[in-house]
């Protein structure tokens, strides 16, 4: 990918006639919305409003990401979510990494009609990771976690260090996370890579202890690694994540319809 990474926020408005649909948007921890621009246009070129925020900390250096906390990334992220509310019909969360786990706590919390994850995280297997609270006050720094892409020539534009502070903040907002895991029931779909040198099985696991009041859908990317909208399979994450909106829609509207419900 060519070009200086572009953190700015995404911004687009539903397009059409009738049922407005809104999708709000996370990216990953270290990352900015540069690695999940082209998701977010081609869910706008579908018609929808989409919200993708620069979450605090981010697109500017490991050093500020430090110092905040992870309520002010999930504070960022349900912002999104209740301006997207208010102006539409249907909301629907979607994110990459960490960007999956926010998506899993605004759908444990606000109404949302959908969940769409790619290769989200709950569960740091570092096992330093328990540690980390106090760890940051001699280690400052580790090396990044970034650009585990497949496909040559692509940057996700993440930090060249991850903040042990900021590492231990998202140790807490996943375990927070998966506590919450059972409140949601919006169905999810999941697109997971089978090599991913980031995020392990393990969060998958999790996932599926504890949705245990949602119907989840997995689908396996054969040829990306961690940050798979910038890879291979991309154009498949794009598809699916459209074709999972409308099929939801589909179900509640026939759902309705069946129990007499306008």
């Amino acid at each position: 990918m060519t070009g200086l990474p572009d953190h700015s926020p995404f911004s687009s408005t539903a397009t059409g006639n009738g049922t407005r649909i809104g999708v709000v948007l996370s990216h990953g921890f270290t990352g900015s919305p540069h690695g999940l621009r082209a998701w977010a246009q081609s869910l706008a070129d579908e018609g929808f409003a989409v919200r993708m925020p620069l979450l605090p900390g981010h697109g500017t250096s490991w050093q500020e990401l430090a110092r905040t906390r992870w309520t002010q990334w999930h504070g960022a992220l349900d912002d999104a979510f209740l301006e997207l509310d208010a102006q539409c019909d249907h909301v629907f969360a979607a994110g990459l990494s960490m960007g999956g786990a926010l998506a899993l706590r605004i759908a444990a919390t606000r109404p949302v009609s959908g969940v769409i994850l790619v290769n989200p995280g709950l569960v740091i297997d570092d096992p330093r990771a328990p540690l980390a609270g106090i760890l940051k006050l001699v280690l400052k720094s580790t090396p990044a976690i970034a650009n585990d892409i497949l496909k040559p020539g692509m940057d996700e534009g993440a930090y060249p260090r991850t903040p042990v502070a900021a590492a231990h903040e998202l140790n807490k907002m996943f375990k927070d996370t998966i506590r919450l895991l059972p409140r949601v029931t919006a169905p999810v779909r999941v697109f997971r890579s089978t090599v991913d040198h980031v995020v392990s099985d393990s969060s998958i696991m999790a996932l599926r202890r504890g949705l245990t009041h949602a119907p989840l859908t997995l689908s396996s990317l054969e040829n990306s690694y961690h940050v798979a909208t910038l890879d291979h399979d991309a154009e498949e994450i794009f598809r699916g994540s459209a074709d999972f909106i409308r099929t939801v829609l589909a179900d509640t509207a026939a759902a309705h319809l069946q129990e007499g419900r306008p």
